[in-house]
This record gives structure tokens, C-alpha cells and sequence, in this order.
């Protein structure tokens, strides 16, 4: 047995690698038992978004920069905000022509994929 430390993420593993000889049989371990699960405590209450056409996250990522205001008139097509993710800003475009009801977000903000950003009337 040879015995290394690796390094993965920032994470160190010790690890041991057996040498085999040729055509020597290869036996596998059992596998492990999977992990309790989690308890997952129910969601926090949220404000229920205005009627309208909702604008949601596409992916995770933080706000650069939020373009428009609630009450302001928007065509199809305006950028409403900037979503930074993966090193890219991503033009988050109004998907239809009105009045922005609502802007759940502000400059600085972390999103994660499908939360709301804001809602067009």
C-alpha cells in the first residue's frame, strides 16, 4: 500500500492505492450507507407578488444593477437588470410591454434560479 494526500476544492483526503499484479482479481467494498436525511424546516412566508407577467431568475447569480423602478413603463424587450453568473453579466429583459408593479430585488442581491426579480402589469 502507498499512502497519499490529496488535495480537491481546497479539501485534503488521505488516501491509500494498492498496486496489483497483473490480472490479479479486483474486489470492490461494499458500498456505504447513505447519509440520514435532512430535516428541512418549511420556508419562510413570502409577500404574494402582484398580478402580472413575472419576471424571474434564470440561473443563480447577484444583482449588478437594477435599470428600472416600480411604476416605470417598460417595452418588450428593455433591460429591467443585470444578473451576474459564472463571471458573465446577463441582461434580464422585460418579456412583455407595461408598467413595473413590482422589483423584488436590489443592487447586491443573491438570487438562486427562479426566484422572483420582479413583476410587469
Amino acid at each position: 500500500m502507498k499512502r497519499y494526500q490529496i488535495t480537491v476544492n481546497g479539501k485534503s483526503y488521505d488516501v491509500q492505492v494498492e498496486e496489483l499484479a497483473p490480472g490479479a482479481p479486483v474486489s470492490t467494498p461494499a458500498p456505504a450507507a447513505a447519509p440520514a436525511p435532512a430535516q428541512v424546516s418549511a420556508p419562510a412566508p413570502s409577500v404574494a407578488p402582484a398580478a402580472g407577467t413575472q419576471i424571474k431568475a434564470p440561473m443563480p447569480g447577484n444583482i449588478l444593477e437594477v435599470r428600472v423602478a416600480p411604476g416605470a413603463q417598460v417595452a418588450a424587450g428593455d433591460v429591467l437588470l443585470i444578473l451576474e453568473a459564472m463571471k458573465m453579466e446577463n441582461e434580464i429583459l422585460a418579456p412583455a410591454a407595461g408598467t413595473v408593479k413590482e422589483m423584488r430585488v436590489k443592487k447586491g442581491d443573491t438570487v438562486n434560479s427562479d426566484d422572483l426579480l420582479a413583476v410587469i402589469g
